[in-house]
């Protein structure tokens, strides 16, 4: 920037150099963070993480209660954001609207799930029933959420259990969740030794996850390998026990107000 020219012989004021910006303040120092990205709900069925698969694989009796505890854990978060946001954008929407909102996009994706994985055989039933077990979580703890209980709470895998009939009580499903904790982290300092055959091992797990998915476990694993019937009795089944699971979750929190829930605000 150049200065300007003299005017009838006057003496020229320098113009004034811009002020300098204040450095940015990192956010770990105060300073402003930037907004946070809420995921959204996603519009295809996801398979539970590869961690979560070994950790089930190596210990396939607890496979329901390592698969809630992870659930809890991973998709918690998620779904408190998901209602928090949605409470942002309509500030009048109630509880039960959210609730069949969750309901409805997650029934949806269980009728997808059955035939995710592409793969036949018995590994390909697993990986299905697996797929829709997570996905039922997942709607379980949105629905939560939805009623402002809070999803990240811990008892929110009792009640996965129980909701999803892996269990009759909550007393029983909090013992076996202890002890599926105590073996995971068992496992993580000592590793496992001594597994059974896969063949053995697969036919275990998913008959444990087919009965926390609401599937008739034999049914739904054998008729995997017959082509295209695992297509058509995949579809209904899962539709028609996710459907029974979301009634289920939305009565028990519509009703109730479990340990963790979050207050809400008065009106």
């Amino acid at each position: 920037m150049t200065d300007p020219a003299p005017v009838d012989g006057q003496p020229v004021t320098p113009a004034p150099a811009p002020a300098a910006r204040p450095p940015a303040v990192p956010p770990e120092a105060g300073g402003p963070r930037p907004p946070e990205v809420v995921p959204p709900v996603p519009d295809a069925p996801e398979t539970p993480p590869a961690r979560l698969w070994d950790r089930m694989r190596e210990d396939p009796q607890y496979a329901p209660e390592h698969l809630a505890l992870e659930a809890v854990r991973r998709l918690g978060p998620e779904a408190a954001q998901w209602a928090a946001r949605a409470r942002a954008e309509r500030p009048a929407v109630t509880a039960e609207e959210l609730a069949v909102q969750a309901a409805r996009k997650f029934v949806g994706l269980a009728r997808l799930s059955g035939a995710v994985s592409g793969a036949a055989g018995l590994p390909g039933a697993v990986l299905d029933v697996g797929v829709l077990a997570w996905t039922q979580a997942r709607m379980v703890l949105h629905i939560a959420a939805a009623h402002g209980v809070d999803p990240t709470h811990p008892d929110r895998a009792t009640d996965l259990l129980v909701l999803q009939k892996v269990h009759k009580v909550a007393e029983t499903a909090r013992l076996a969740l202890g002890v599926a904790a105590g073996r995971e982290r068992a496992g993580a300092l000592f590793g496992r030794s001594g597994q059974p055959a896969l063949g053995k091992v697969m036919v275990r797990l998913g008959m444990r996850l087919a009965q926390m998915a609401g599937v008739r476990a034999a049914k739904r694993l054998f008729a995997k390998v017959i082509p295209g019937a695992a297509i058509v009795l995949g579809t209904w089944a899962n539709s028609s026990a996710t459907k029974d699971l979301a009634e289920r979750s939305r009565q028990l929190y519509a009703s109730t107000a479990p340990p963790g829930s979050i207050p809400r605000p008065r009106t």
